[in-house]
Formats: C-alpha cells, sequence, structure tokens
C-alpha cells in the first residue's frame, strides 16, 4: 500500500490534472446532453388463430395453447430485424444524423450511410423479453428526447406491418375468391349432369327404386316357390280323391218303414157297414135267398177279402241318402281342381313377373352405379364449393381483422417522450467520480513506469547490480518550504 501511495504522490500533479478533466467532462455531459430512455412493451398473445391455408375445413379450437419462449424470441428477433430498422432510420429521418466517418468527408453513398444509420439505431436499441411473461421490453437511449420517441414509435409501425406480413400471406382472399368461381362451375355443371340423367333415363332415386324392385323380386320369388309348393300339394290331394272315389258308393239306405193304407181301409170299411146296413134293411123285408140280400152277402164277402187282403200287404217305405264321405270326397275333389287351375294360372302370372322384376332391377342397378357416380361427384363439387366459400369467408373476416388492428401482437405500453434523463447530475458526479479516479491512478502508474530516473535504492541495484552507499534527499522548493515553516 505505500508503495501504491508512493507512486500516487509521486505523480500527483498527473494524477489531479486528469482526475478534474474527466470529472469536469462527465458532469459536464450530464448536464448538457443527457441521456434520454424511452420505453415501449409489446405484449403477445393467442387470442386470434389464423386458420391454416389447407385443402380442409379448418377446425374449432376452443382452447388456446399459452405463448411459448421460441415464440417471445422469434418477435425479439424480429423487432431487431435490419429492414424494420432501415423503415425506422427512414421514417424518422436519421440517415446523415451523426454522421461524422471518415467515409462521408470523401463522399458515400446513401446505401452506405442507410446501413450505418442503422448500426447506430440497433447499439443504442435494447429488445429484451420480460422474465416468465409474454412481454418484451423495447428500450432506446439518445440524449435527444424527441428521436427517441420518433425511434420508437417507427418500430412499432414497422414492426407491426412486418407481423402481418409474415403471419398472414397476401392475396390469400383474392385466391379463395377465383376458386369460388371455378368450384360454383363445377356444382353446377354436376347438378345439371345429374338432371340430365334423371330426365333421360326416368329415375329420381335409382337406388332406392332398385332396392324396391328386389324387395319385389324375392317376394315374387317367395310366392312363386310356395305357389310350386301348394300345386303339388294339390295335385297330390286330387289323385287321392280320385282313388278314394272309385271305392265308395254315391248313396245309401238310411231308412225302411212298413205302413197300412189307411184311407183306402177307412173306405173299404166304410163300404162294408154300409152293405151291412143294406143287408141288414133287406133282411127285414126279404128272404135272405133273396137274390138282392144274395147280392149284397156277395159284395161283403168282396169287401172283407179285399180288407184281408189290404191287412196282409201293408205298403213299404224305404228312405236313402247321399254317402257322405263320398259327397266329401267329391266336393273336395272339384275344390282341389278348381284350386289347381287357380294355382296354375297363378304360378304362370308370376313367372312373367319374376322376369320383369329381374329385368327392372338389373336395368336399375346399372342405372344406380351411374347416378351413384354422379351423385358422388355432386358431392365432392359441393364439398369442394363449401370449403372455399368458407376459406374465402376467414380470409375475409381476417382481411378485417387486420385492417382493424386486431393481432396476436399488441403494443401494451406506447412510447412517450421521457421528461427526465436516465441519470441525474448527481448520478453522473459519482460516475465521473469513479471514472476519474480510475483513469488518472492508471495514467499515474503508467507515467511512473514510464519514467526512466530511479527513485529507489532497489531499483538502482536491480538494474545497474551495484549497492547504494548513501541516498540525499531531494531538496524542497521553496514554495515547499515556505509552506513547511508556515506548518512549524
Amino acid at each position: 500500500m505505500r508503495d501504491l501511495l508512493t507512486v500516487i504522490f509521486r505523480q500527483r500533479r498527473l494524477v489531479l490534472t486528469v482526475f478534474v478533466g474527466i470529472f469536469l467532462a462527465v458532469v459536464l455531459y450530464g448536464i448538457l446532453a443527457p441521456p434520454y430512455q424511452s420505453e415501449m412493451k409489446v405484449l403477445l398473445r393467442k387470442e386470434r388463430v389464423d386458420p391454416v391455408v389447407t385443402s380442409i375445413a379448418s377446425q374449432a379450437e376452443f382452447e388456446h395453447e399459452g405463448v411459448t419462449e421460441e415464440e417471445v424470441n422469434s418477435e425479439v428477433e424480429l423487432l431487431q430485424d435490419d429492414e424494420i430498422l432501415k423503415a425506422v432510420v427512414q421514417t424518422a429521418g436519421l440517415q446523415s444524423l451523426g454522421n461524422f466517418s471518415l467515409a462521408s468527408l470523401f463522399g458515400d453513398s446513401d446505401e452506405k450511410r442507410l446501413v450505418r444509420a442503422v448500426r447506430r439505431v440497433k447499439r443504442r436499441l435494447t429488445v429484451e423479453p420480460v422474465r416468465k411473461a409474454s412481454l418484451i421490453t423495447v428500450t432506446y437511449d439518445y440524449s435527444d428526447p424527441e428521436q427517441d420517441i420518433r425511434v420508437l414509435r417507427g418500430l412499432a409501425a414497422a414492426y407491426l406491418e412486418r407481423h402481418h406480413q409474415l403471419h398472414r400471406p397476401s392475396g390469400e382472399f383474392d385466391f379463395f375468391e377465383e376458386q369460388v368461381r371455378q368450384s360454383r362451375s363445377g356444382l353446377e355443371s354436376a347438378e345439371l349432369r345429374l338432371m340430365e340423367f334423371s330426365r333421360d333415363q326416368g329415375v329420381i332415386a335409382a337406388a332406392q327404386e332398385r332396392d324396391i324392385a328386389l324387395q319385389k323380386l324375392s317376394e315374387a320369388d317367395s310366392d312363386h316357390r310356395q305357389t310350386q309348393v301348394a300345386m303339388a300339394e294339390t295335385t297330390a290331394q286330387t289323385q287321392a280323391l280320385l282313388s278314394k272315389l272309385s271305392s265308395l258308393p254315391e248313396r245309401t239306405l238310411t231308412q225302411i218303414r212298413n205302413s197300412d193304407n189307411p184311407q183306402l181301409l177307412e173306405k173299404m170299411k166304410s163300404r162294408l157297414l154300409e152293405l151291412e146296413l143294406k143287408r141288414t134293411e133287406l133282411l127285414n123285408e126279404f128272404e135272405p135267398s133273396y137274390r138282392s140280400v144274395q147280392e149284397v152277402d156277395e159284395e161283403i164277402g168282396q169287401t172283407k177279402s179285399k180288407i184281408a187282403t189290404e191287412d196282409q200287404a201293408p205298403i213299404r217305405d224305404q228312405t236313402s241318402d247321399l254317402e257322405p264321405n263320398h259327397a266329401w270326397a267329391k266336393a273336395e275333389l272339384m275344390q282341389a281342381e278348381v284350386q289347381l287351375r287357380t294355382l296354375a294360372a297363378h304360378d304362370k302370372a308370376e313367372a312373367g313377373l319374376l322376369t320383369h322384376y329381374q329385368e327392372v332391377a338389373r336395368s336399375l342397378g346399372d342405372r344406380a352405379i351411374e347416378q351413384e357416380q354422379l351423385l358422388r361427384d355432386l358431392k365432392a363439387a359441393e364439398e369442394k364449393y363449401l370449403l372455399y366459400v368458407n376459406k374465402r369467408e376467414e380470409s375475409r373476416i381476417g382481411d378485417a381483422l387486420d385492417q382493424g388492428g386486431i393481432l396476436n401482437v399488441v403494443i401494451a405500453e406506447q412510447p412517450t417522450v421521457p421528461v427526465l434523463p436516465r441519470l441525474s447530475v448527481l448520478g453522473f458526479g459519482l460516475i465521473g467520480l469513479g471514472l476519474a479516479g480510475t483513469l488518472s491512478t492508471g495514467v499515474a502508474f503508467v507515467m511512473d513506469y514510464l519514467n526512466p530516473a530511479f527513485r529507489t535504492p532497489d531499483e538502482v541495484l536491480s538494474y545497474l547490480g551495484s549497492p547504494v552507499l548513501a541516498s540525499l534527499p531531494r531538496r524542497k522548493s521553496r514554495e515547499e518550504d515556505l509552506s513547511t515553516r508556515g506548518q512549524q
């Protein structure tokens, strides 16, 4: 410490001169041209998600991810892009401001002056992301506060415009508008082809008509098979009934009844009674041998003989009826024959109907294939048209949002004109003290090192290799002597 202080003491005039000069220069700079710092903050967000330009429909996103560190770093680099800074320099008119390089004395091109101005602005510009936040702090330091505000405002405008250019391709709406016109033309052509096909072929929904025809064909085939089975059953039933009828009698005796003829007997008995009464009357007048009596007796005998004959030969009544089994078999046979003829006619009609349904189903199947192809073409054209309509609307909305300034980046804190400098005069004084003390001390040690004079016996010994036997102190100057005496 003593050696260090000795060096400073030896160079005290130089140290004091350098110290005062540097201190005054720093303080004067702080008073005359203090540096001002203007600041703005950029906020990154994901409230607006632009749809991706793809061949598929855009899907709605209900949850957005936060801003990543990579995105923040990308925006930091974009804020320091040379193209953006060139636009800022040109907007703020900083091409020739402070351009005192050696090349400017011998003539310089505008491009070089612009590049040097960009370098100066880039050195004074500080872009830093805020830790654990989606904010970027942008500061600019210069002695003119008006220039600070011009630079930051120009940077904000150029950055937003460049951000829009990078994240949204230009001409997107015009492209989708053209695609909408082309897809609409394709859709109308597909609709026209489908209408002409329906009109020429006479079908509306060939696939449904084919399915209906196939269903009817299946029903007709099933009915045809059932009819053939019924015909076989009826034929077998007819043959069985014919065989049964040959062994069954047509009629059968059901009742035999014997009875007299009551009317005849009543007449004969009445005659007999009349004859007996007549004989009795005759006997009252005549003898039994009288001819009239004998004639009456003969008639009475004949009547009695007839009555006896009638009693011995009564009337026989026989009743016969149709054989029920024979009648049933005959009726069933007739019904089976009629049913067989009906089934034969039904089978013939169903065979023709089957042929008709087969031809209709085959024809509708071919038409259904053609119509389905036309429907697929129509559906594809419609989906393409709706896709481009949606894309065009998304592009229109995106352009409207761009015109309204609704972006995923926003200037959260607008730059303002700084009222106070970044450092006060006291701050510059402290900086001047530190800088002046450091530089003056350094200059003292350098000048002391460059001084060839010997100052201590050790220097003489180390340099000449000869020991110092005695040394005389330096004679004080007159001023120093007067000062010492005054102190005494």
